[in-house]
Parts: structure tokens; sequence; C-alpha cells
């Protein structure tokens, strides 16, 4: 568990930003939303971390490789997720169902979600370091509706150095 006396220290070593498309042909559309989503108090992004534990029966299988495959299948289904916020008349929010995708992006993190311990409960001082933003993937119009960051945290030989505690070892 990690101490609240003292920071928290670890690197998140990213992969390039991707999009991830539909995996199959989506219909090419202009979908308004409903008046309850248009409120213009609501056009900003929400961050959102979640975190799950290692599952024993997915050993062998890379969760990032997992998770990018189900998104593509999903997102046929989902398919407006895959588009574009555009504004039509009097500001009228409306998704442009591009199919161009949502953006993902693969990071390794050099610690555990263990050592972690507290930090991680909101204001989390390391939340620009486990969620990156995107430069230009801020903007409500024209940028990806979701990005989707998929951190692997564990102590692994990272950057020419083992970060492995001297109590693990």
């Amino acid at each position: 568990m990690a101490s609240s006396s003292s920071p928290l220290v670890f690197s998140v070593k990213r992969c390039a930003p991707e999009f991830v498309r539909p995996t199959n042909p989506t219909p090419r559309e202009v979908k308004q939303l409903s008046d309850l989503d248009d409120q213009e108090g609501l056009r900003f992004q929400v961050p959102v971390i979640m975190f799950y534990p290692n599952n024993p029966l997915m050993k062998g299988k890379d969760p990032a490789k997992v998770i990018k495959e189900a998104l593509g299948k999903a997102l046929v289904y989902y398919y407006p997720f895959a588009g574009r916020l555009i504004e039509g008349d009097n500001r009228k929010l409306m998704v442009d169902c591009t199919g161009e995708g949502v953006l993902f992006i693969e990071a390794d993190a050099d610690t555990t979600l263990e050592n972690l311990g507290d930090s991680i409960q909101p204001m989390c001082p390391c939340y620009e370091e486990i969620l990156y933003d995107v430069p230009g993937s801020g903007e409500i119009l024209g940028s990806p509706l979701i990005l989707i960051q998929v951190n692997i945290f564990h102590y692994k030989k990272m950057f020419g150095k083992s970060t492995l505690p001297k109590n693990d070892i």
C-alpha cells in the first residue's frame, strides 16, 4: 500500500494513439441529439478512470488487444460513437456517423494497483500520468467521442532499470 507521507513516483510508457474503427461497415447518416443531450451546459468531456484487477482466466492474453478487438466489434452496433459531433441550425448538436473510430492508447505503468493504494481516490495526484490527454482531442466538435487508454499496471524492467522494490525480490 502506498504511503500517504511520501508521493508516489512512477512512469507510464504509452504507445501512439490510434483509431479503432467498426470492424464491419456501418450506416453513414446524421443523427440529432435529444434536447436533453444538447444542453449548452453539457458541452464538455468527462474523464473516467476505471480499475480492474487481473483476471486469471485471461492468462496469456494481451488485455489491450482483447479490448481493442471487442471495441471494434461493439462499434458495429453502437456506430454513432465512431462518428463526430457537428452543429446544425441554431447550434443543434448532431452526430455525423462517419465511422472514423474512437481513440485508443495502450500503456504500461511501472507500478501495481496495490502500490497506488489510496492515491487513486478523487483528486488523484497521479491523474495526468494515468490518463493521457491526446493533444487536439479535447474539443467537442469534430473530435472523437471516446478516448480509451488501457494501462497495464505491473513491475517490470522498463526504461533500462529494474523497478522491482527490494522487498519483492
